[in-house]
């Protein structure tokens, strides 16, 4: 399946551990492209997988519909003009690439972060229902994440801050799409 539209507007996908800094991020990074001109929307995965699947179980399968859900539904955005930026782990390679595969216009951002500086920032306790055997299925602890092998941004959260993680990806988004930076413009 592929989805083209002529549209400036573009996708940004934040993947990282769990408790990584994603969502942090996304809140420091939608502003800043508002502030361009970009009318933007947020997909994140929690708020998607709670409409899908109202009583997560969090298998392969259900993780294979969320992420091409979630994939779709952006692309359908951007192909209407919306500037997507997803906020969701996508333990898999596939997962990203396929959302690639369907909007031409995509940014991988991979937020990194060391497992023990997730663990200890995990304010959903999600790492410790997985160490008490809530959980089977953590990214990171009982679940392989698959890293990005060639993102167009890294960003270490424990050497930047939001704010500074955002202009990273905003200075990605100007050189790749050549974004006009005069607040409230942007031409692709």
């Amino acid at each position: 399946m592929t989805i083209h539209a002529v549209s400036p507007a573009f996708a940004v996908w934040l993947t990282g551990l769990p408790a990584s800094g994603k969502s942090t991020i996304v809140a420091a990074l939608k502003p800043q492209l508002e502030g361009l001109g970009c009318v933007v929307e947020v997909l994140e995965s929690d708020a998607v997988r709670r409409v899908l699947t109202p009583t997560p179980t969090y298998s392969q399968e259900e993780r294979d519909l969320l992420y091409r859900a979630l994939a779709f539904m952006g692309a359908r955005l951007v192909a209407h003009g919306i500037t997507v930026i997803f906020d969701a782990t996508a333990t898999k390679r596939a997962y990203r690439d396929f959302a690639r595969s369907l909007i031409p216009k995509f940014i991988e951002v991979a937020v990194e972060c060391p497992l023990e500086l997730a663990m200890q920032r995990d304010y959903k306790g999600t790492y410790q229902r997985g160490q008490r055997g809530e959980s089977s299925t953590v990214p990171g602890l009982q679940e392989p994440y698959e890293a990005p092998l060639n993102p167009e941004v890294r960003i270490e959260t424990r050497k930047l801050s939001a704010k500074d993680a955002a202009g990273k990806v905003l200075e990605v988004v100007r050189e790749k799409f050549k974004a006009d930076t005069t607040p409230g413009r942007f031409l692709a």
